[in-house]
């Protein structure tokens, strides 16, 4: 073994050298940023002997944003690229893939490569620069050396002569926020950058420094903002019982439309958000979710990790069946921080709870995809949904927060409310990230949430996680002296998703087993009339279909790639249902004590 320690130590030296002796810097500039470009000069300097030998160094733009599992292909933003010596005297270089630039070194000892980036992607996975404000997500804007992920660098930012703010919680170098620091290229590609001429609100939570860097026209109240926020992070910090970073960043996007959602990073987040949303309730309390969602990732997934995810590979898919632990935990946990923050009550957290069933039972793809196939299948499926992903697929969010409520409450039932779904987070938190530094494996979470139970976890893991069983909610939620309610969907209808598009009627979905399906509408089929009455929009179509009585056969009139035809369908109902959770009427004591831990009474 000692012998094999000493050959890697030795093989790692001779490929890198001394990672101390080189050089890596970046420079990036916005000049102009009507045209939505980023100039990016980067600096290899110092370089190895073991380069030099080899006559050429490959700089690599990565394929995906950890966080977000699809291939993005960044590169295709790329132009103009030059490379050059530290004299300023051209080299060749030759692009030999699609995110691999190869620059042959000659005579030279370092390297300086130039590119310019497209940036016109409003979301928070990707970059966005416009006349107001630039939206830096690193991994789509830095190349790195290849092989020198581990090496130290360093950011200088021009911004824009106008902009005055820039937010980002890299390290300024003696104190300068143009200049930053990066200990490694995992971390620069995770710490998104927001620059312009934003509004900072500054607090503290926990002991740690809190920013909100918010971007874009909106109507909030700051204080109660302020002190919801901190409310959500001291119910987290509970959890775990430590906060893991030196300070925290919250980059908001107040937008008058689009995409809205999140994105982890390792002590930040991006939300993009309706700049509406804070002027109702309801809109307010999503904003909050938001957040709890993202900052819970401050442990689980940026720490507390599955064991592929990080170190990164950036050429490629990282595949893991674990994103239902992942995303569905945190999706579990983002609902019981809030209400344990006080923020929501009881019934509200019910209607949470019972929210992740509902979209779980209606999803006919529920009996088709596990959620650990659901996690595998991510970078192919999930950010890729088409008219039949609801027939085929579901979400690992939803499904998989649902499978977080089975386990924490088969633990709470075991132990009789003494440990819950919380001791497999911390037991996880301290094994494998702070003694171990490292992910877990699959094997390790059903173990950990075994130990926590003290019992055998294979019903739920071979069922609900790798299985598609039907779900025994009965058994689960009886152990809180709860009940689930279930009102099927007796509204005559055809199972289908229509929508106006240019006085057209389009068919957008059809659900699988209800009637459009199976008497043979096809998704992009126009309606044009049922029963030989002209229909003038979607909505006459579902209130026609409404008032026919179930079993009843109807005349659908359609067009389909320019021919006209006519099909006989036998109205059915959609198939879905509503489900309500409640509690039943006298719960036993141990119901009781469950119940409150559950719904996170403390």
């Amino acid at each position: 073994m000692k012998k094999l320690k000493l050959f890697v130590a030795f093989a790692t030296w001779w490929l890198t050298g001394s990672l101390s002796a080189q050089q890596l810097s970046y420079q990036l500039s916005i000049d102009a940023p009507h045209t939505h470009y980023v100039e990016v000069e980067m600096r290899f300097e110092n370089l190895p002997a073991a380069l030099l030998k080899r006559g050429y160094v490959d700089f690599k733009m990565p394929v995906w944003a950890p966080g977000s599992y699809l291939i993005r292909e960044f590169a295709k933003n790329v132009e103009g690229e030059t490379a050059k010596d530290l004299s300023g005297n051209l080299l060749k270089f030759q692009k030999i893939n699609k995110n691999n630039w190869r620059v042959q070194l000659g005579s030279a000892k370092g390297v300086v490569f130039s590119y310019r980036v497209y940036a016109f992607e409003q979301s928070v996975r990707t970059s966005f620069v416009d006349e107001s404000h630039a939206f830096i997500s690193p991994s789509g804007i830095f190349m790195f050396p290849d092989g020198f992920v581990n090496l130290p660098s360093t950011l200088r930012i021009k911004p824009y002569k106008e902009w005055k703010e820039i937010s980002c919680t890299l390290e300024k170098i003696n104190g300068d926020k143009y200049t930053l620091r990066a200990p490694n290229y995992d971390e620069l590609a995770d710490a998104p950058i927001e620059i312009g001429n934003h509004k900072i609100i500054s607090f503290m939570a926990a002991g740690v420094p809190h920013q909100y860097a918010m971007y874009g026209v909106a109507q909030y109240d700051e204080q109660r903002l302020i002190r919801d926020t901190k409310a959500i992070i001291e119910a987290a910090v509970e959890i775990f019982g430590e906060l893991p970073c030196k300070e925290y960043l919250f980059i908001v996007h107040n937008l008058g439309g689009g995409a809205t959602g999140g994105l982890e990073h390792l002590n930040s987040t991006v939300l993009a958000v309706n700049r509406n949303a804070y002027q109702t309730p309801s809109g307010y309390l999503g904003f909050l979710r938001l957040a709890a969602h993202e900052y819970f990732h401050l442990w689980n997934v940026k720490r507390l990790r599955p064991d592929v995810l990080g170190p990164f590979d950036y050429d490629k898919e990282n595949y893991t069946r674990q994103l239902w632990m992942a995303e569905g935990f945190t999706s579990y946990y983002d609902d019981l921080i809030v209400r344990r923050a006080r923020l929501i009550d009881e019934n509200a957290y019910l209607r949470d709870l019972v929210a992740n069933i509902n979209e779980h039972e209606n999803s006919p793809g529920s009996k088709v995809q596990s959620v650990a196939e659901a996690s595998f299948d991510a970078w192919i499926k999930y950010y890729r949904r088409n008219e039949n992903s609801i027939n085929s697929s579901i979400s690992y969010y939803g499904s998989g927060a649902r499978v977080a409520m089975l386990i924490d409450l088969e633990i709470l039932h075991h132990t009789k409310g003494q440990k819950s779904l919380d001791d497999v987070m911390r037991a996880l938190y301290n094994d494998t990230y702070k003694k171990a530094n490292r992910g877990f494996t699959e094997a390790e979470l059903k173990k950990a949430c075994e130990l926590a139970a003290g019992k055998n976890m294979d019903e739920i893991f071979d069922n609900y996680v790798y299985g598609t069983a039907p779900t025994d909610y009965e058994k689960y939620l009886a152990y809180a002296g709860l009940r689930l309610s279930k009102i099927p969907d007796e509204t005559p209808s055809l199972g289908m998703t229509l929508a106006d598009e240019n006085n057209r009627i389009i068919v957008k979905v059809t659900r699988k087993d209800a009637p459009a399906y199976n008497d043979g509408i096809n998704v992009n089929d126009e309606i044009i009339a049922i029963d030989g009455f002209r229909m003038n929009n979607a909505a006459a179509v579902n209130a026609y279909i409404a008032n026919r009585k179930i079993g009843e056969t109807i005349k659908v009139t359609l067009a389909r790639d320019g021919l006209m035809r006519e099909m006989a369908v036998k109205v059915g109902t959609s198939g879905t249902a509503q489900y309500s959770i409640v509690p039943v009427s006298n719960p036993t004591a141990e119901q009781q004590v469950i119940f409150r831990k559950l719904t996170g009474r403390r």
